[in-house]
C-alpha cells in the first residue's frame, strides 16, 4: 500500500479533501484522476485566455467581470490541488527511490486490505473509507 494518500482532483460530499489510498498507480480511481486533473487543466488554461481577453475589453462590463473572477478563483483553486496532488507523488517516488537502495527484502504489506483492486478513495477531515466498486 502507499505510504502517502494521494489527493484527488475532486472535494468530498462535503466539499472536504478526497484521498485515494492504494498500491496500484494505474489502478481505474487513479486513471480517472488523472484524466480528471488534465481536464481541469485544460479548462484553467481556456478560463485564463479568455479572462485575458475580457480585462483588454474596455467595453466589459461589472458583471461580465466578476463572473470571470469567479471562474479565474475556481480555476486556481483546482490548479492548487492538482498541483499539490502532483507534488505530494513526487516526494513518494523520491522516497521509494531511497527505500529501495535501502531495501532489507520485508515488502511491509499487512494484509489488511480487502479491495479487489487494492485502492480506496478516502475523504477527511474524519477519514472515511468509501468502497471503489
Amino acid at each position: 500500500m502507499s505510504r502517502h494518500p494521494r489527493l484527488l482532483p475532486w472535494p468530498g460530499p462535503a466539499g472536504q479533501p478526497s484521498y485515494l489510498v492504494t498500491d496500484d498507480g494505474d489502478s481505474l480511481l487513479s486513471r480517472l484522476a488523472d484524466e480528471w486533473e488534465e481536464i481541469q487543466l485544460g479548462t484553467a488554461e481556456d478560463v485564463l485566455r479568455h479572462s485575458v481577453e475580457m480585462l483588454g475589453d474596455q467595453m466589459a462590463g461589472a458583471g461580465e467581470l466578476r463572473f470571470v473572477g469567479h471562474r479565474l478563483c475556481e480555476a486556481l483553486r483546482d490548479a492548487l490541488r492538482v498541483a499539490e496532488s502532483r507534488g505530494g507523488r513526487l516526494s513518494d517516488s523520491a522516497d521509494d527511490d531511497s527505500d529501495d537502495s535501502d531495501d532489507s527484502g520485508d515488502s511491509g504489506d499487512s494484509g489488511d486490505s480487502d479491495d479487489s483492486d487494492g485502492s480506496e478513495p478516502v475523504s477527511s477531515p474524519a477519514v472515511t473509507r468509501r468502497a471503489s466498486g
